[in-house]
C-alpha cells in the first residue's frame, strides 16, 4: 500500500491531538489531498478546521487506513464508532499507548488487519521514531502502508513480536522526558558551578542536541565517540568516572528507569 492507493481509497484519523496533528501534517506536505482525509474529532482545532479535509462527516465504506489517535481512555467509546469497518480490507493503524492488539481485536474483529505502533513525541517535529508490530491478519504491504504513514514523522523500525513494545514504551516512548530532565540537570549543575541560568540553559540545550545529531549521523558509535572527547587524566574522564560509577552513575541509574518504565507498560496493558 502506497500513498497513491491512500489517497485513492481514503484515510480516516480518530483523534487530532498533537500527535495526529504531527502526522496529518507531514501526510499534507507529502501530497496527500486534503479531500482524501477524513477527520473524527470532537474538539477540533482552529488549525485542523482549516486543513480541508472532511471534519466529524460520514467516513467512506472501506477506507485505505483507519489511524486511530485517539488517548487510551477514550478508547472504549471512540473505537465502536468504527466497528462496521473492521473484518474487512481497512487497514487500522493504532499509535495510542498502552492497548494491546487483543483489546481491537475484540471489538474490530480478528480478521481485521491491524499495525500497532509506539510514536515518541519529537514526532511533532519530525524527528521521532515509531516501533510497529502487526497482528495475524496484517500483511507485509499492510506493515509497508503503515510505515509510509508513519515516516512522515521521523523514522520506522518493526519488531519481532507485539511483548516488545513495553521495552520500546520504556526506552523510547518515555525516553524523551529522560533527556529533557538531562538538560535540566546539566543547567542546574552549571548554574551551581558560578553561570548564569540563561547561559547555563543555552549551553545544555545545545550540548545535548549537538552530541545527539553527532551520535545519528557519525560512522562511529557512540561508545567511541565518547572515547574521542575524553582525554587521559583530563576534564571529560574526571566527570566519567562519576557518571559510569556502577553503583550511583548513568549504567543502574537509567537500567532501573528503563525498567520502571517498561513494567508499568506492562501493568497498564493488563488494566
Amino acid at each position: 500500500m502506497d500513498m497513491n492507493e491512500i489517497a485513492a481509497r481514503g484515510l480516516v484519523l480518530l483523534g487530532c491531538g498533537k500527535m495526529g496533528s504531527a502526522m496529518l501534517t507531514g501526510w499534507l506536505a507529502q501530497g496527500l489531498p486534503p479531500a482524501s482525509v477524513w477527520v473524527l474529532d470532537p474538539h477540533p482545532s482552529d488549525w485542523l478546521k482549516a486543513q480541508g479535509v472532511h471534519l466529524n462527516e460520514g467516513v467512506p465504506l472501506a477506507p485505505a487506513v483507519v489511524l486511530i489517535a485517539v488517548k487510551p481512555q477514550m478508547m472504549g467509546e471512540a473505537l465502536p464508532v468504527l466497528q462496521p469497518l473492521g473484518n474487512g480490507a481497512t487497514l487500522f493503524v493504532t499509535v495510542a499507548a498502552g492497548t494491546p492488539i487483543s483489546a481491537y481485536e475484540a471489538v474490530l474483529g480478528n480478521k481485521t488487519p491491524l499495525v500497532r505502533a509506539m510514536p515518541n513525541t519529537p514526532a511533532a517535529i519530525g524527528r521521532g521514531i515509531t516501533a510497529l508490530i502487526g497482528n495475524a491478519s496484517a500483511s507485509v504491504a499492510d506493515l509497508d502502508g503503515a510505515e509510509t504513514l508513519l515516516s512522515a514523522v521521523g523514522q520506522t523500525v518493526r519488531l519481532d513480536s507485539e511483548a516488545q513494545m513495553d521495552a520500546v514504551t520504556g526506552l523510547s516512548g518515555s525516553g524523551p522526558a529522560y533527556v529533557f530532565h538531562l538538560i535540566e540537570t546539566m543547567a542546574a549543575a552549571g548554574v551551581a558551578q558560578g553561570l548564569p541560568e540563561a547561559l547555563a540553559m543555552q549551553l545544555a540545550k545545545a550540548t545535548v542536541a549537538g552530541a545527539g545529531a553527532l551520535a545519528e549521523t557519525a560512522d562511529e558509535d557512540p561508545a567511541q565517540l565518547r572515547v574521542n572527547v575524553t582525554s587521559p587524566n583530563g576534564t571529560t574522564q574526571a566527570a566519567l568516572e562519576v557518571l559510569m560509577d556502577k553503583d550511583s552513575g548513568f549504567p543502574a541509574l537509567l537500567s532501573r528507569a528503563v525498567a520502571a518504565a517498561t513494567n508499568r507498560s506492562k501493568e497498564l496493558s493488563r488494566g
